[in-house]
């Protein structure tokens, strides 16, 4: 079994938002194919690409479409086999650290000093921290064999 391709459409080329949508999400395709998927997850991801394919609307809503399946495919790669995107576990850390450690560093500062002004001290120390440990896990991920050779452009 393989994976169904995107049919392409007049409209890609009048619409640049709809070509870099329709571009994502065959690019992404194409970067599953590389990878072994079992075939009760490719038969999913079929369904998917069908409702693309299939969809009638207006070329907004194709393109909010096409963005939908682009996320819902992410999330059952990600869900069934942990298999993640390029830079997924930066970018997922990036925003943890400056919650988890950030903001939380900034209050002890601005505490310390007794003035609150410095509370965007921490923030650049969060997503610091957040950036490395992002990198440590996609690194893992990839040494896994866990990480897709795409990403979202």
């Amino acid at each position: 079994m393989s994976l169904s391709l995107l049919t392409s459409r007049p409209s890609f080329e009048e619409n640049p938002k709809l070509a870099k949508a329709f571009h994502n999400l065959s690019t992404l395709l194409k970067a599953i194919e590389e990878k072994e998927i079992p075939d009760s997850i490719e038969s999913q991801l079929n369904e998917i690409i069908a409702g693309v394919n299939e969809f009638r609307g207006t070329d907004p809503q194709l393109i909010k479409q096409m963005k939908a399946a682009q996320t819902s495919i992410l999330k059952l790669l990600e869900k069934e086999l942990g298999i993640v995107p390029k830079n997924h576990y930066q970018t997922q850390w990036l925003a943890l650290g400056m919650a988890v450690f950030g903001i939380p560093m900034g209050v002890a500062f601005g505490m310390s000093l007794g003035n609150l002004a410095f509370l965007g001290i921490g923030l650049p120390i969060g997503i610091a921290i957040g950036i490395a440990v992002g990198n440590q896990k996609d690194k893992e991920a990839a040494e896994n064999g866990k990480q897709l050779d795409w990403q979202a452009k």
